[in-house]
């Protein structure tokens, strides 16, 4: 399917749980990917660490053909690598329909942005905790997807860093309603809210969503409190600016 018509999809069906399938058992690999294709899920998630971006080591591009084969999901391929430029056609080849690049990691992110758009996938920008926002400057105009990490990029299961939220709040400000704004780290049940309200609408679950015994009713659970944290966000917005001059985002932090 074409970038366009996933892209189109997924913003009709957000807010957005998108299971990350570093948490799940490999062992049972095509077992876990039909579970959560079953209980609903858009898409999956899949975190790429090469041991020199980030200290650990997941999995790279058999994985990632082997889940093509599994499934006809949009993959949402995040590389937590050095050098992105060098893989993203053999990325796009194994069967990434999302490519999202670290601007850490990016001399000229922009042009990479392009490059995947060219490849035919949607591209997206990401940043780590302590990276400022107007590290992105140049950048939003050339993505699909902006990836906000609550954690430091590099292992599942860490907590959430509360930050976060501003920067969700600032990028949704900038980005209006024309790319997706995703979040990952620490996504819970005790976050969840907090960062659909902030603005996210693809919320990016591992060790949460992988650790229950039903991933229907979870999924479905989430899905409700994401949608209603972000009705009643927009909500509250539309009526404190009723009457005010049109706000205006705040500065890059």
């Amino acid at each position: 399917m074409a970038a366009e018509s996933i892209l189109s999809e997924l913003h009709a069906a957000k807010p957005l749980i998108g299971p990350s399938l570093l948490a799940c058992d490999f062992a049972h690999l095509a077992d876990e990917i039909r579970r959560v294709e079953d209980a609903g899920a858009k898409l999956l998630h899949l975190d790429i660490m090469d041991g020199q971006f980030v200290p650990n080591i997941s999995f790279g591009l058999p994985v990632v053909e082997a889940v093509r084969r599994c499934t006809r999901l949009p993959l949402d391929v995040h590389l937590m690598i050095a050098e992105p430029g060098r893989y993203l056609r053999r990325f796009r080849e194994a069967g990434a329909d999302l490519l999202t690049v670290h601007v850490e990691a990016a001399a000229e992110p922009a042009a990479l942005l392009e490059e995947i758009r060219g490849l035919g996938c949607g591209a997206g920008i990401t940043l780590n905790p302590p990276t400022p926002l107007d590290a992105l400057d140049g950048c939003l105009d050339h993505c699909d997807l902006v990836l906000v990490m609550s954690v430091m990029a590099g292992f599942g299961g860490q907590t959430f860093e509360p930050g976060s939220l501003e920067k969700l709040r600032r990028l949704r400000c900038r980005l209006g309603d024309r790319a997706l704004l995703s979040v990952d780290g620490g996504v819970n049940p005790q976050t969840i809210a907090s960062c659909a309200a902030a603005g996210a609408n693809l919320l990016v679950m591992g060790t949460a969503l992988f650790s229950q015994p039903d991933y229907g009713g979870f999924l479905q659970e989430m899905t409700a409190t994401a949608r209603a944290a972000a009705s009643t966000s927009a909500a509250a917005t539309a009526e404190s600016r009723r009457g005010l001059p049109q706000r205006v985002c705040g500065g890059a932090t």
